[in-house]
């Protein structure tokens, strides 16, 4: 079977030779994963490869992302057994393209706290994003606070809420302010909030403090736990 061969120049891809097989097809032979399940779950979904990047829509398989360099009808669409959603596709990041670093790290930590927040409102779920985040002083929990406070007050009802904290910090002397920070957001805009991290010492430090404040102090180690957590919360309040 033929592979594809490409080259990247002056910041842009080439195809140099098209591969034998389609890797967008119709039906496979053997399915370790489902989108449609997935979509359903509203998991977020996206299938990136050298030439493009597609994310996964309750419509279906759109085009999100397009290489420099890349002819859309000539090197994505034909090589397609199906019909992508094509709306208004953007480049992907042309550090990828590039023989300097990338400095993912700075991007990472420089996401404004504005940007930290989501709220789909065919959920009624609020994502907030602490990924990273470091609180150092009380000004930080205060910030935090107006933050939740300017997103979700105009909306007039009570949210369910999942909490990122993967490599989440805070100083010791801000933990208190904290808790007590999210015990007035949750009593007043939460209808249910789970919260996730892998750091099994940030979910025993974290716990403790929210069990003081009488919250559920209970932490997940990942996102679908989370999720699925949140899910009977859903259900317990609709019955």
């Amino acid at each position: 079977m033929r592979v594809t061969y490409v080259a990247i120049e002056e910041g842009k891809l080439r195809i140099l030779e098209e591969g034998g097989a389609a890797k967008f097809v119709h039906e496979v032979e053997h399915r370790t994963f489902s989108g449609r399940y997935a979509a359903a779950r509203g998991q977020p979904v996206l299938y990136v490869t050298e030439r493009c990047v597609f994310a996964l829509t309750g419509e279906g398989l759109e085009l999100i992302e397009v290489a420099p360099g890349v002819d859309v009808e000539r090197d994505i669409l034909a090589r397609m057994r199906f019909a992508p959603i094509v709306r208004d596709p953007r480049p992907m990041d042309a550090r990828i393209f590039r023989a300097a670093p990338m400095r993912l790290r700075d991007d990472l930590l420089s996401v404004p706290l504005e940007q930290r927040l989501t709220y789909d409102p065919q959920q009624n779920v609020v994502f907030i994003n602490f990924e990273r985040l470091s609180v150092r002083s009380l000004a930080d929990v205060d910030r935090i606070r107006q933050l939740v406070e300017s997103r979700l007050a105009p909306l007039g009802r009570k949210v369910y809420a999942i909490v990122n904290y993967e490599n989440f910090t805070i100083v010791p002397e801000a933990i208190d302010a904290y808790t007590e920070m999210v015990r007035g957001l949750v009593d007043r805009f939460y209808s249910g909030v789970t919260r996730y991290t892998t750091s099994n010492f940030l979910r025993v430090k974290l716990g403790d403090a929210l069990r003081d404040r009488q919250l559920a102090p209970h932490i997940y180690e990942s996102a679908d736990e989370a999720r699925a957590h949140l899910r009977e919360i859903e259900q317990q309040v609709s019955t």
